[in-house]
């Protein structure tokens, strides 16, 4: 009652905009910064929480520094293990469409390929095609909860390897330049973790499904019937119903709880460019239902280069 309290006192509900029933809200008459008082910020986390990813229109005041500034008022920054930061930042993951390499247009959670995945993602719109390049979100809490009971139990107790190093068979006609750049990150290191297919969500005690794009395999289970499982739990999750699906404009701003949700940036823009920077916040690692941490299995570590633009 107090965080609902805290929420109505700093963000009247009124500009407050539900997008979809299930997942994302729209906020309004905020001007994002880092100097927004402590109860904004919880406030803001609040919403977070409770509609799993929340939009803000009109915030091209916000520069990179700016939104890391801001991004720090909600955790601590955490740069991405396989690219380096944009220069210039402590953090931030420069998304663009002009020099390839980076494929969003699958469903997936930020950076799962590691043990800790960030708990919180910014991403700010900085160039954004006329036409297309809509980014969806699906809520895995209440997908888990659409599951029938047996099934419940059926993913409590499954664990899945997710990876970074994947079969360009998954990937729509890579260039030779894409597969270049790919795998000069993937000689820098290679991540590859056990994720329970079940977490407990640290600040709600939601049950949410981690899968996506980044699953290779599930544990203990053959391939054969571990594609079937998968995409049986990965419907219930990109099921129409359970998704939101935003429209963006320059200077837009979305923040999402990267533990209850993915997400799909659709690639549906042609040759226009397209442009997003990502601050991402450390996470914790997920526990499963019975209390069992992920594990992580980290090889060949080198530094990654500056992402320079």
């Amino acid at each position: 009652m107090g965080e609902i309290a805290l929420i109505d006192n700093f963000i009247p509900r009124t500009d407050v905009v539900k997008r979809a029933a299930r997942i994302g809200a729209e906020v309004r008459k905020i001007k994002l910064s880092g100097d927004l008082p402590d109860q904004t910020i919880s406030a803001i986390n609040g919403l977070l929480l409770e509609h799993k990813v929340i939009f803000f229109r009109d915030q091209g005041h916000l520069d990179d520094a700016e939104q890391e500034r801001f991004a720090l008022r909600l955790g601590s920054l955490m740069p991405s293990p396989t690219v380096g930061a944009k220069k210039g930042t402590m953090s931030m993951f420069d998304i663009d469409s002009a020099r390839g390499g980076i494929w969003t247009d699958n469903w997936h959670i930020d950076l799962a390929y590691v043990d800790a995945y960030p708990k919180i993602l910014v991403l700010r719109g900085v160039v954004i095609p006329p036409v297309g390049g809509d980014t969806m979100w699906s809520n895995t809490a209440t997908a888990y909860l659409d599951l029938s009971p047996s099934l419940r139990r059926l993913a409590d107790d499954l664990w899945a390897v997710h990876s970074h190093a994947f079969d360009f068979a998954d990937v729509t006609r890579p260039s030779e330049a894409d597969e270049k750049l790919y795998y000069e990150r993937l000689a820098r290191a290679r991540f590859e973790t056990e994720h329970p297919v079940v977490r407990v969500h640290p600040e709600t005690g939601e049950r949410t499904l981690v899968l996506g794009f980044y699953v290779k395999r599930f544990v203990d289970i053959p391939k054969y019937d571990g594609q079937r499982l998968f995409d049986l739990f990965q419907s219930h999750i990109i099921a129409p119903e359970n998704t939101v699906r935003w429209n963006w404009k320059q200077g837009d701003v979305a923040i999402w709880d990267n533990r209850a949700t993915m997400h799909y940036a659709a690639k549906d823009y042609g040759n226009q460019r397209r442009v997003v920077r990502r601050a991402a916040l450390d996470g914790e690692v997920p526990v499963s239902v019975d209390g069992r941490y992920s594990v992580a299995r980290v090889k060949d570590i080198k530094q990654p280069p500056p992402n320079v633009v």
